[in-house]
């Protein structure tokens, strides 16, 4: 049976591209993003675009991630209609640039917001639906940033990146008992294909922001620079969605715990191995090893299948 996927965040960059690929693979793709009649117009008639002329099941979706209402009524409509979701990709977040002083508080809340809470309105919209049916799969789009290298200027948005991070390690080991499995997808510094820095927040607080300015003149830009230089020439952001989408379409109970694309090795991975030998570790040695592993339920034959 093909997957009916569920995806936030879709209406561009690592979104949209995860969207298409899992929807050439064969499954049922919601793309959520929010402002479907307006801003994001463009973008749902691509989708319906995208879907025709390459025969796929690719529908954009109203899904508002700040917003409970908007993603309740978006999973209902997607559960309503297909009585089942089995793969949930938590992928919408924002980016900020700048001196981390001079984002104000509410500013840093935003982020969190977008970033993390995002995420917790969305399960609890969709794993009680993974829950009873004893499987399903849950993907965390992540960043090298988490445990990388951290250059300066990004702090706001690593902060939320890291709690996503450690949210998604949280939600694994207590969906396993459920047969619900976790991947959790750590890409690089893509300075190209995606609307991460072409589209970044700005600190509030331009007073503070200036007078940084005069020890670290230029220093975003230098950034942005070095960060693309680090990358191979042929890094691109298909790259993570290609690679989600191999993850989807293994066997229930295979699925990755944590994967890195990051062409430019920052050394996440690394550092990751360590965290994640130590959490294996660790649930072990307090006998919860059961939950390093989710054992889905078998999923349902299709109707009319013969079983041989």
């Amino acid at each position: 049976m093909k997957n009916i996927v569920v995806i936030t965040g879709a209406s561009s960059g690592f979104g949209a591209l995860t969207a298409r690929a899992l929807a050439d693979s064969g499954n049922t793709v919601y793309a959520g993003m929010r402002q479907t009649g307006t801003r994001n117009a463009p973008q749902v008639r691509a989708a319906a675009d995208y879907s025709a002329r390459h025969g796929v099941d690719l529908r954009a979706i109203e899904l508002d991630v700040n917003s409970q209402a908007s993603v309740d009524a978006a999973i209902d409509q997607v559960v309503t209609g297909h009585g089942r979701i089995d793969v949930l990709i938590h992928n919408a977040g924002h980016m900020v640039t700048g001196p981390a002083e001079a984002f104000t508080p509410e500013q840093l809340a935003e982020l969190y917001d977008v970033n993390v809470l995002s995420t917790q309105r969305v399960n609890r919209a969709v794993l009680p639906h993974l829950r009873k049916a004893g499987r399903g799969l849950v993907i965390w789009v992540s960043s090298s940033s988490v445990k990388g290298g951290t250059p300066p200027y990004l702090a706001p948005y690593f902060a939320a990146k890291a709690a996503m991070d450690s949210l998604a390690v949280s939600y694994a080991a207590e969906l396993a008992r459920w047969g619900v499995e976790t991947s959790i997808v750590v890409p690089g510094s893509f300075t190209s294909g995606t609307n991460h820095f072409a589209h970044s927040g700005h600190p509030a607080d331009s007073a503070t922001e200036a007078e940084y300015e005069t020890k670290y003149p230029g220093l975003m830009e230098q950034v942005a620079q070095k960060l693309a230089a680090l990358a191979p020439e042929d890094a691109d952001a298909s790259m993570v969605s290609d690679e989600i989408a191999r993850i989807v379409a293994l066997p229930a109970g295979q699925r990755p715990y944590r994967v890195h694309i990051d062409p430019a090795d920052d050394g996440s991975e690394e550092v990751s191995d360590v965290a994640d030998r130590v959490r294996r570790e660790f649930l072990t040695r307090v006998d919860l090893a059961d939950l390093l592993t989710a054992h889905p339920a078998p999923a349902p034959e299709a109707p009319g299948a013969v079983v041989e």
